[in-house]
């Protein structure tokens, strides 16, 4: 399922944005699993034993937790078959949806991401509101064209 998503600017106060989010998702283990994909990399797979290892909650707690960031589609669920003691072993591991890269970058630190990073943010950021905003005109039936000449013959003014 493919949700349409809408870009919002949220300023969060530095010392207490991990609260926040808290509040959101209800639970501090959502935010720790997002911390959690920063440090191992956002496009990284994530995989239970290892959240149940570094996080220290119970098998219980992280999968519900789990089953409600995929539910929320901050998370999706996939299965990778593997080759363990001479054995086919299928495991289930997750992903970081563009929703959840989102969530997850708020806990980020400016000062730790590379100046690449913060570019790949800044176009995504900027791809993500100019689509919005061209579906949004295409709704209004209004051309994204003639917005553009408008805009182009106010500034010649």
């Amino acid at each position: 399922m493919k949700e349409r998503l809408y870009p919002y600017v949220i300023f969060l106060p530095r010392e207490k944005k991990e609260k926040v989010l808290e509040a959101i998702f209800g639970s501090k283990v959502a935010v720790d699993i997002l911390k959690y994909s920063i440090k191992q990399g956002i496009g990284e797979k994530i995989f239970q034993k290892d959240l149940i290892a570094k996080l220290g909650y119970s098998n219980k707690t992280i999968i519900e937790c789990l089953k409600s960031l995929v539910e929320l589609g901050v998370l999706t669920e996939r299965m990778e078959k593997i080759e363990a003691a001479g054995r086919i072993v299928w495991l289930k591991y997750y992903t970081l949806t563009d929703l959840g890269r989102w969530f997850a970058l708020l806990l980020v630190e400016e000062e730790s991401l590379t100046r690449e990073e913060k570019a790949e943010i800044a176009r995504d950021a900027f791809q993500s509101y100019t689509k919005w905003i061209k579906e949004l005109f295409e709704e209004m039936g209004i051309s994204w064209e003639n917005f553009s000449n408008t805009r182009r013959r106010k500034k010649q003014n």
